[in-house]
């Protein structure tokens, strides 16, 4: 370097040469820096190039068994799915589906998923059942792409038996339930080294009473003939002792759904008592008022298909696969169609309530939560919805509506407002608070858990409502019949000292708002059914949210 400097200034002089001397040296830190650029990039390309798969191209000759395993190169799974590469880098990239039985065990499971409300034609039967058939004459190739099918099918029925062919979120804006996640990879290759996929496939399933129930539906309405329904239309409701014509069609519906049997070979027009009895049971598995009044609720009942009905199975069979797989020892269960609430302990229902849930336009939102606290003489703060729909419109006719509602108006400030001071037009930037008491909208009792839908159970001031057949008449929380038993109940569970005496009766007594923490976990479920097998007797409930028909539709799509 230092003679190269000599040179430049005997060539160019000294000043000249101090110029050459720097563009030099500036254009090698350039060099330098595209150097490092390349350096780096390539480093990054390294990374991002495939590392590649070890794999053993070896046939495996199992003496014990008497089979030979054959490998399925990486490249033949390049475009398939992250899980499908799994399972086989599990089992050293060779045929996974080389015992007989094996294969036996998850056709049958694709033959049999009706069960379970699926349709095998989903899960390629046809092919595979062909491919099973001379998979003895296939070469090498073949047999290894058939394997690979199989795969797929696993992968695919074990994700709809367990959690469902469909997506809730995907369909529903208002049903808040946990994904459910299982990894499947270990129990494949488990059920195939053990020889187990039938249990690896039944420990998959949803294994809830209800669901069985449904399974058991399934199974029982399959066996009533295939007859077309002509439809039953009368104009006026038929009462008993009434003659008309119409009364044959109807005695042959409810004998050809079992609740009815004629003696005599003749039928005729009346409405005898016999078959009040009929309707009547008829109108029970239906969750219809049972009156023996035949009207536009049981009307539509007589005239529900077979196929229609086997349809809302399907549907109950799905949602059960989207509901948690293990509920917990201790929760509280409402069915929304069924207006029911459940109290479960260790699998025992140990109390039932009546309930009253949303409107079909202000749904009660399904969900699963757990149990925080109890709240004692509530108060009530009145929501969005309400104040929209309901408050301002009858407010705005009669200002007296706060103080017959023992509402007290707050301003954005937190003062209070009079009535008469009230302004309509802002009637959303006000807050409205009932005070405590029997008569309080939430009643003497509410029943919190953390959900974004700001729902609860509660008590209620329209405790008549329970005599009501069709109890779809709330804003979306949920109204508890008795609640305070429900309440004392659970809480005795957790402090039979403290609560197993007229605790909680004192606490009403003095009309102030009291929060009692639970301490034990009791999970909450806000879910939606409507069939089920009770007695050897199927069940059906009125879709008051008409989610079934829709349902089945995506699930047949």
């Amino acid at each position: 370097m230092l003679a190269f400097i000599l040179l430049c200034i005997r060539k160019f002089g000294k000043i000249n040469s101090i110029i050459l001397l720097t563009f030099i040296s500036q254009l090698l830190l350039s060099m330098k820096k595209i150097t490092f650029l390349l350096l780096i990039l390539t480093i990054i390309a390294c990374k991002k190039e495939a590392l590649p798969v070890a794999f053993d191209n070896s046939i495996i000759k199992d003496t014990v068994l008497n089979v030979i395993i054959r490998p399925v190169h990486p490249d033949l799974l390049s475009e398939k799915s992250d899980s499908l590469k799994l399972y086989y880098q599990k089992l050293n990239f060779h045929e996974i589906w080389y015992l007989d039985e094996n294969r036996r065990d998850l056709i049958n499971e694709i033959k049999f998923c009706y069960e379970d409300g699926l349709n095998p034609n989903d899960y390629e039967i046809k092919i595979i059942e062909d491919l099973e058939s001379k998979r003895a004459k296939l070469n090498d190739e073949d047999i290894v792409k058939y394997d690979i099918l199989l795969t797929e099918t696993f992968d695919k029925l074990a994700n709809h038996l367990h959690k469902g062919k469909l997506n809730p979120k995907e369909l529903y804006t208002d049903w808040d339930l946990k994904p459910k996640e299982i990894a499947l990879s270990p129990l494949l290759e488990k059920g195939v080294k053990e020889k187990t996929i039938a249990s690896t496939f039944k420990d998959l399933k949803p294994n809830h009473i209800v669901y069985q129930s449904l399974k058991k539906s399934l199974f029982e309405i399959d066996k009533f003939p295939n007859v077309t329904f002509e439809k039953i239309a009368v104009k006026n409701k038929i009462v008993v002792n009434d003659t008309l014509p119409e009364m044959v069609k109807i005695k042959k519906r409810l004998a050809y759904w079992k609740d009815y049997k004629n003696k005599d070979s003749i039928i005729t027009w009346a409405y005898d008592t016999l078959t009040l009895k009929a309707v009547k049971r008829f109108q029970a598995r239906h969750g219809l008022a049972p009156d023996g009044v035949i009207g536009i609720g049981t009307l539509r009942a007589l005239n529900t298909t077979k196929n229609e009905r086997i349809e809302q199975i399907f549907a109950n069979l799905e949602r059960w696969k989207w509901y948690p797989s293990d509920l917990g020892e201790q929760y509280l269960i409402s069915n929304i169609p069924d207006y029911m609430l459940h109290y479960v302990i260790d699998n025992d229902t140990v109390a039932s309530h009546k309930i009253v849930v949303g409107t079909p336009k202000r749904k009660t939102p399904i969900l699963s939560s757990k149990l925080s606290n109890f709240v004692f003489n509530p108060t009530w703060t009145i929501p969005p919805t309400i104040i929209k729909e309901d408050l301002t419109p009858e407010a705005s006719r009669n200002r007296n509506y706060f103080p017959s509602r023992k509402l007290t108006i707050y301003n954005s400030q937190g003062k209070e407002v009079s009535p008469y001071e009230w302004n309509p037009a802002r009637a959303n930037n006000y807050k409205y608070v009932q005070k405590p008491g029997y008569n309080n909208s939430l009643g003497l009792v509410k029943f919190n858990f953390a959900n974004r839908h700001s729902v609860y159970l509660h008590d209620t001031n329209h405790r008549e409502y329970f005599v009501k057949t069709y109890r779809s008449l709330s804003s979306g929380c949920v109204r508890v019949e008795n609640p305070l038993v429900l309440t004392k109940q659970i809480l005795t569970k957790t402090n039979p000292n403290k609560w197993d005496n007229n605790e909680i009766d004192s606490i009403i007594k003095l009309e102030k708002t009291k929060t009692v923490s639970v301490k034990d976990t009791v999970n909450v479920y806000l879910f939606y059914w409507t069939s089920w097998i009770e007695n050897d007797k199927l069940q059906f409930r009125d879709d008051i949210y008409e989610l079934d028909k829709a349902l089945f539709l995506k699930l047949r799509d």
